[in-house]
This record gives structure tokens, C-alpha cells and sequence, in this order.
């Protein structure tokens, strides 16, 4: 088979399309012929060799990746002959090796594919769309709410907004550039903004006329969340679950505190709010039922699987729009 394989660590440059042995299933396993695969910010900064909050990096050569969709090829030892030739999409935990033609996945972390998902929605709904869920445990939407989502153009901005326009929501996406604030505005926000423009915070008070913020949902840090956590009003919450617009050598140091905002820093309580024997699994099936039920849709920015060079460099650019995949 071909994948994308990681000799050392280093520039995006360093991911190489290669031919490997195909994987084999082992006991209560299946092989998943990949038709998506997902990557997250994470993978390049694990590309990089960076530690501190970081997860280990991995052991090289690897191929990279943990999420893929695609159909069940072959069986391991015991697991169920219903999976066979069966639409599927999992997470493959810490275990890499989703940037290639087929990849192994234990069979009790499988989700059959909703009929109305492509491959590469079901990526993104079971990646970005578990975080959402996770996220909006903390939310606590509704009419009267008014969302500020910086980043409303990547895959989870995307489906935030969506969310909060459906529970009835005023919403403000934030995206840099115009083509990108022209998809957040399609997107249902009922105002998109430039952060690049300066003046984007006095665009924000005039559009909401003396009304204040009540969340904001900032996966970016820096400057740009500075501003918004400023649109909050006294009972606001300020949801932190990532820093894209910091370095990952940062950590998780938010140095914006204001007087009247709760600050909260998101990631393994959203695991303990989900709750139940396997959270994650639990997180992931709320975002497929949704995707499902057409409440969310999700936004994919497709490469080849050649392109996962192109694909890290994107991300680390922010050149992308939604959940970014490879194809094989």
C-alpha cells in the first residue's frame, strides 16, 4: 500500500509518500480500506518533535494520523463477519498510521457511517465534531445568547456556529480575510468579521448596539481572543480549548483575565462531563447523530493523500477552511 511516512522529525517537508507492507488485523480488529483520513493541528506539531503539554512523540518511522473512514477490507480473529464491506469511521487513539491506503482499528471503537455523510464528513464529525460536543457542555445556548467564535471559519468554528444559530443564538464569527469571512456569513453568522481589520472590535459593539457577549469559544489565544474576551459582560464565560494563534511552546498560559468573566481552560473535563464507561465514545455519537438529524454540517478542505506535506503547511498557515483530509 502507499503512506505518508515520517523518518525525522522536522518541516512538513519530512512527510514522504512511500510503499509499506499492508497492515494486517489482529484479534477483535478489522482493516479499514481508507478513504479519509483526518489531520489535526496536533499531528504537526508531533511532526516537529515538540514535547512539554504535548502528547509523546511518536517512535520513527511512522505514518501519521489517527482518524480514518472508509470500508471494512478484512477481519482479525474473532470480530464480528457483519463488519465486512460496512461503511465505517474511527478513532484510532494514540496509535498513528491513518495517513495511508489501509490502516487497523480495533473494532469496538467502529461507527457505521450515517447514509447522508460523505468519508471526509464522517472524518470531520467524529474529530472536530467530538470536540464540539465536548465544547458545548459548557455552553448553555439559547435565545438571548451572543456567541463570539474566533476561528468561525475552521472545522470547529464552523460547526459552533451552526450549533448556536440552531439554539437560537446571536452569533459573531471571526475569520482573517474575506474569502474566509464570506463562508462564516454563509454559515448562518449573523455577523462575520476580518480580525486583520483593526477596527473589528468597534464593528462588533455597533452590530450588537449596547448588548454584550455572553460566551466566547476560543480555540485561537493571542491578541485576537484578547479583544473578544473585552465583548463579554459581567456573567460571561470565556471557553478556552486551544491557542492555534500562540506556539505551541506557550502552553497553556492565558494571560487575559477579566474582572467578572468566568475563564475556563477545556480538556479532559469535557471527558468528565460526558461521562459513562468510554466518553469519547460517547462524544463521537453525539456528533454523528447530529450530523445525521442535518443540524450540523460539517467543513471539509480536501488534499490527496500526496498533499500531506501541503495539507501540514496549510494548517500551520492557516490556509485551511474546516477539517482538513487526505484522500487516498
Amino acid at each position: 500500500m502507499r503512506a505518508i511516512r515520517l523518518h525525522a522529525f522536522g518541516p512538513a517537508e519530512n512527510l514522504v509518500l512511500e510503499e509499506v507492507e499492508d497492515p494486517r488485523p489482529g484479534p477483535g480488529q478489522v482493516r479499514v480500506a481508507v478513504r479519509a483520513a483526518g489531520v489535526h493541528l496536533l499531528d504537526t506539531a508531533l511532526r516537529e518533535g515538540v514535547q512539554g503539554p504535548l502528547p509523546q512523540p511518536p517512535d520513527l518511522p511512522t505514518v501519521p494520523g489517527r482518524e480514518v473512514a472508509g470500508v471494512v477490507d478484512a477481519l482479525g480473529e474473532g470480530t464480528s463477519g457483519d463488519w465486512l464491506g460496512r461503511r465505517v469511521v474511527v478513532h484510532l487513539g494514540f496509535a498513528p498510521g491513518g495517513y495511508a491506503e489501509l490502516a487497523v482499528a480495533d473494532a469496538a471503537r467502529l461507527h457505521e457511517i450515517p447514509a447522508n455523510l460523505d468519508f471526509a464528513e464522517a472524518v470531520a464529525m467524529i474529530g472536530t465534531g467530538r470536540t464540539t460536543m465536548g465544547i458545548l457542555q459548557f455552553a448553555d445556548l439559547g435565545p438571548g445568547s451572543v456567541a463570539v467564535v474566533p476561528a468561525a471559519a475552521g472545522g470547529i468554528g464552523t460547526l459552533l456556529v451552526q450549533y448556536a444559530k440552531h439554539a437560537g443564538a446571536t452569533v459573531i464569527g471571526l475569520a482573517g480575510g474575506p474569502e474566509k469571512t464570506a463562508r462564516v456569513a454563509a454559515n448562518g453568522a449573523d455577523l462575520a468579521v476580518d480580525y486583520r481589520d483593526p477596527e473589528w472590535p468597534a464593528k462588533v459593539r455597533a452590530h450588537l448596539g449596547g448588548d454584550e457577549a455572553t460566551v466566547v469559544f476560543d480555540g485561537v489565544g493571542g491578541d485576537v481572543a484578547r479583544e473578544a474576551v473585552a465583548l463579554l459582560g459581567p456573567g460571561g464565560r470565556h471557553l478556552v480549548f486551544g491557542w492555534s494563534g500562540m506556539s505551541p511552546h506557550d502552553g497553556d498560559g492565558i494571560p487575559y483575565l477579566v474582572e467578572g468573566v468566568s475563564q475556563q481552560v477545556l480538556g479532559p473535563v469535557m471527558m468528565e462531563k460526558a461521562g459513562g464507561d468510554d466518553p469519547v465514545r460517547t462524544l463521537e455519537l453525539r456528533a454523528l447523530a447530529q450530523a445525521a438529524e442535518g443540524r450540523l454540517v460539517p467543513a471539509v478542505h480536501r488534499f490527496p493523500l500526496a498533499g500531506a506535506a501541503a495539507a501540514h503547511r496549510a494548517l500551520e498557515n492557516r490556509g485551511t477552511t474546516g477539517k482538513v483530509v487526505l484522500e487516498p
